[in-house]
């Protein structure tokens, strides 16, 4: 997929003040500092389209860009901050419930995980409540620069076979790397994909 365009549409706290649902919608999201903005930045090849909070984990708002006027991407609010407040995580926690369960056009949501640590139970419950409400999501391991070629794929593949503890079959993964650009083809292509089958599905309904 080439980026022809990005910009930002809306920031919002409340469900029915979203965008309208006419277009494909991909969600990224992640514990605080996972570098999600990052990520965002470098596959849309925006500098500083999407941008960290001077508070990480304080702000409670979903973010929509629209890229080539044909997707949405959607930055939601970082969890798993500990100094947020136990209000701020419920309200956290509802609006995030609320979106997942009644945005019509989201089509998958990308969880964010920093590939240098080890499996989060934060992490884990979230792609359990994925999976119990039946919500199409994919990994994204993150900032793999950071780890020689040895320690990404030890790393990598201790997170699957945690996940392999409770799951029949894994989501789709993806390794990424802000810096190097590393798996940016990879998720394009994978959006890209998505978004031909859906629009093959609506014409052979007549819609």
């Amino acid at each position: 997929m080439i980026i022809k365009d990005a910009h930002f549409i809306s920031s919002n706290s409340k469900i029915d003040k979203l965008p309208k649902d006419n277009l494909p919608e991909y969600a990224f999201i992640g514990r605080s500092n996972v570098g999600k903005s990052s990520l965002i930045n470098a596959l849309v090849q925006r500098k500083g389209l999407a941008k960290t909070s001077a508070t990480p984990g304080k702000t409670i708002a979903i973010n929509h860009f629209v890229v080539n006027n044909q997707w949405y991407l959607v930055d939601l609010p970082g969890y798993g901050y500990a100094k947020r407040s136990k209000k701020a995580r419920e309200e956290w926690q509802v609006m995030l419930a609320n979106y997942i369960k009644r945005r019509r056009n989201l089509i998958y949501t990308f969880v964010l995980v920093d590939s240098r640590i080890e499996p989060q139970n934060s992490d884990i419950g979230f792609m359990e409540w994925l999976g119990e409400n039946q919500v199409p999501f994919c990994i994204v391991f993150t900032k793999a620069d950071k780890l020689s070629k040895a320690e990404l794929d030890g790393n990598v593949e201790a997170y699957k076979q945690r996940l392999l503890e409770d799951w029949e079959e894994l989501p789709p993964i993806f390794v990424t790397s802000s810096e190097t650009k590393l798996g940016r083809d990879e998720v394009l292509d994978f959006i890209e994909q998505q978004n031909v089958e859906l629009e093959n599905y609506l014409k052979t309904k007549g819609l």
